[in-house]
């Protein structure tokens, strides 16, 4: 699989252990950055990450900041980007499986290692069930990618 990683400063030291192990599973990684401890701006790596995925050079993302919260928020912003910020097995994979998670984040200050390693393995090896609830609750996740304000309107019914 084709997988795309990125970090700010403070994911970057989590990414570059996650970089090698990743790749020691037989996975193609390009590193979009940062390349250094130096304080960056997350949004400006989301976005980065995402370009990967929807350009279709990776089939999935990883994504690091301090906590994981704002490096999703900013990617959740894109179109096209479902980021869950996890921390634990469990959601790693259930992400995937019910909600076509496409970028996994984790928190560089929040999460160990080895718990990492373990979510990216998680992460990676899952598959979107398509099952019909899981489909039609995507779909509804689309439209509101479509038309935000068209959706809130509808649920006023």
């Amino acid at each position: 699989m084709n997988v795309a990683m990125a970090s700010d400063h403070a994911g970057f030291e989590l990414k570059q252990v996650l970089l090698d192990h990743v790749r020691g599973l037989g996975h193609e990684v390009v590193d979009v950055g940062t390349h250094s401890p130096e304080s960056v701006d997350y949004p400006d790596y989301a976005v980065k990450l995402a370009a990967e995925l929807l350009s279709g050079r990776a089939e999935r993302g990883i994504l690091l900041c301090g906590s994981g919260i704002g490096a999703s928020v900013a990617a959740n912003k894109i179109p096209g980007i479902r980021a869950g910020n996890v921390q634990d097995h469990y959601s790693a994979h259930q992400g995937v499986e019910h909600d076509d998670m496409n970028v996994l984040v984790l928190g560089g200050r929040i999460v160990g290692q080895m718990p990492a390693i373990e979510m990216c393995e998680a992460f990676l090896a899952a598959a979107y069930t398509g099952e019909p609830r899981h489909q039609r609750r995507l779909d509804k996740v689309h439209a509101i990618e479509r038309d935000p304000m068209g959706m809130v309107e509808a649920s006023r019914d």
